[in-house]
Formats: structure tokens, C-alpha cells, sequence
């Protein structure tokens, strides 16, 4: 494995916040009321902070599609695909409930983050012990019991909300099902969002060069001194904050970390160092652009109102998902010659 200088990582990194804020600038001119750059300051300040919030979370999502895939050695996995998102989503509405209150006051400004956490971290584990055979982790297993996980926590978060929809800590909660950029969000909410997804970023890039061991195999890992067990508990426990943090201000917006880090790898080849920067800018780019979308169908009349942005990403993203499945199905046919 070749060494990576800081120049090439700034200069990864540089060119990929240009072509960012080259996209979210034609995003801004984007509104739901009409095209065109915002007349105001007030409007200006409205747009771009929707612009923000969508691309803070479709980089998270991406960048922990890039350590998911990595880690599990599956091009399929998907915060998402996985339940992780669902499990982050379920608890975030948890810390709305009036019962909770006391434990949410408890953990202070961050206890949003806390509850998505331990939502996201409790579902990744039951679908690694559920799928896990003898050690091993067979896909399709896994995507079917991410599946299951989906639906068991989509079942209990519609169980609950019927029961207490009438509180008005219910109000809008639905955006946490659905997926969605949330526009009534505290500073304190946004803020501890950036902060840990921040973090997580940084984490995830200072072990960008591990993963390229672990994206390979156990015994590859091994031998070039990469601690593989820890390495895969770092990486699923940063990747599951990023995600809980994204999830915690936009619900479980899908598909966003399984599409970009295939078209990374398309641009830059496999090395992890460059993916991870590469489809984190396109997880920003590729959620501001739905976002964008859903307020030109608004601001056109094609929709009577504005679509979810989870909406359209699950629109993009299942049959990119089906095309994946296939390919993935011919090539483990090819390896076992039956074709």
C-alpha cells in the first residue's frame, strides 16, 4: 500500500469542496415559491441553511456507507439496508416523549445524539449477531435481516405514535419515518449534529488506511498488522454515531450511503483514502440536489406540496439498489462456475 502525503489528501479533500459548493450554489437558487437567486437576505438565509442541513446529512450518510461496505465486506451494506438508521430514528423519537424528558434533561445538549446512538448501535448489533454464522457474515443474510430489523422498527415507531400522536411532542414526527430536512431545528440540535459528525469524519479518514486491509480479507489484514477486530468495532461504532447524528435532525433517509460509495469507486479507483473523501462531498452534492428537486416540483406545481427528500433518494436508490443484487448474484455465479 502505497503512502498517501498530506498534499494529496488536501488536495483530495479541496477539490471536492469545490465541486460541493459549486452544486450547493445552484441549489440556493432553488425555492419552492420559484428558480431564480433569492430576492432577499431573509430568503437567502432560509435556502441556504436547508442547503446545509441536506448536505451535512447525505455526506454522513455516505461516509458511513464507506466504513459499513469497508468493514463488512459488503458492497450492499447500507445504513439503511442495515436498520441502522431505523434503529436511530426510532429512539430519536423516543427523546420527543414526555416520559423521557428527565433522562433527555440528564444527558444535556446532546442527549438527542445519545438516544439516535443507542438506537443505531442496538440494531447494528442484532443484525451482526442475527446474520453471523459461525463467524461469518453471509450477505444476502445480512440484507435480510437489516430488512426485518427495517420493519420490526418502523412497526413499533407507527405503534407508538397511534398511542400518543395527540401530544404535541408528536407533531412532525413523522419526518423521522419518512426522511426528511427538518427547517424547525434548535442551534444547539444543528450544532451537536456538525460537531459529531465532525468528528466522526475525522476518525473515519484517520483509519481510511486500515480499511483498505480490512476491505480485503482477514488474513491480508493480519499480516500487514492491522488489529482487524478492533479495527471493525472502531469502525461500526463511528459509522453508527455518524449515522445516529444524521438521523437524530432528518430521520432515515435511504440509499444516499449505498450509492455513493460505489460511484466514488468509479472515480477514484478502490483505495479508502480517497472513497471516503470522494463519496462523502457526493453524499452532500447528490442530497442537496434531491432536495432541490423536491422544491422545484413544488415551486413548478408538478407536487402539491414538498416531497420528503427520503422520498426521492429511495426512488433513485432501489433500483440502483436491484442493479447491485444482480451483478453481485452473477458474479458469485461466475466464481462457483456455474456460468
Amino acid at each position: 500500500m502505497r503512502r498517501w502525503s498530506l498534499p494529496a489528501l488536501l488536495a483530495t479533500v479541496g477539490v471536492c469542496l469545490l465541486v460541493w459548493f459549486a452544486v450547493a450554489a445552484l441549489c440556493v437558487m432553488v425555492g419552492s415559491g420559484g428558480i431564480g437567486w433569492p430576492a432577499t437576505r431573509e430568503v437567502f438565509h432560509i435556502r441556504r441553511e436547508v442547503v446545509m442541513l441536506s448536505s451535512l446529512v447525505g455526506a454522513a450518510l455516505a461516509a458511513a456507507g464507506v466504513a459499513y461496505q469497508a468493514i463488512l465486506r459488503n458492497p450492499l451494506a447500507d445504513p439503511y439496508l442495515l436498520g441502522v438508521s431505523s434503529g436511530a430514528a426510532l429512539l430519536a423519537y423516543f427523546w420527543r416523549l414526555p416520559a423521557l424528558a428527565g433522562v433527555a434533561a440528564l444527558l444535556g445538549a446532546m442527549s438527542q445524539q445519545a438516544f439516535a446512538f443507542t438506537g443505531a448501535i442496538i440494531a447494528v448489533t442484532c443484525v451482526l449477531m442475527l446474520a453471523s454464522r459461525r463467524g461469518r457474515l453471509e450477505p444476502v443474510t445480512l440484507l435480510l435481516v437489516g430488512v426485518i430489523i427495517n420493519s420490526l422498527n418502523g412497526s413499533i415507531f407507527l405503534l407508538v405514535y397511534s398511542l400518543v400522536s395527540t401530544l404535541p411532542s408528536s407533531e412532525g414526527a413523522l419526518t423521522l419515518l419518512v426522511g426528511g430536512i427538518q427547517t424547525g431545528l434548535t442551534t444547539h440540535q444543528k450544532l451537536a449534529a456538525a460537531c459529531l459528525i465532525a468528528v466522526g469524519f475525522v476518525i473515519l479518514m484517520a483509519i481510511s488506511g486500515q480499511l483498505n486491509a480490512a476491505a480485503v480479507g482477514d488474513a491480508e489484514a493480519e499480516s500487514l498488522g492491522v488489529r482487524l477486530h478492533r479495527l471493525r468495532w472502531i469502525g461500526l461504532i463511528v459509522a453508527s454515531l455518524v449515522t445516529a447524528s444524521a438521523v437524530a435532525i432528518s430521520g432515515p433517509i435511504g440509499f444516499i450511503g449505498l450509492i455513493c460509495p460505489h460511484l466514488a469507486r468509479l472515480v477514484v479507483g478502490t483505495d479508502q483514502r480517497r472513497v471516503l473523501p470522494v463519496a462523502t462531498a457526493m453524499g452532500a452534492a447528490l442530497l442537496c440536489i434531491a432536495d432541490a428537486v423536491s422544491r422545484a416540483l413544488a415551486a413548478t406545481g408538478l407536487a402539491a406540496t414538498l416531497l420528503p427528500v427520503g422520498v426521492l433518494t429511495s426512488l433513485l436508490g432501489g433500483p440502483f439498489f436491484l442493479l447491485l443484487l444482480i451483478q453481485n448474484r452473477r458474479r458469485a455465479a461466475m466464481m462457483e462456475g456455474r456460468i
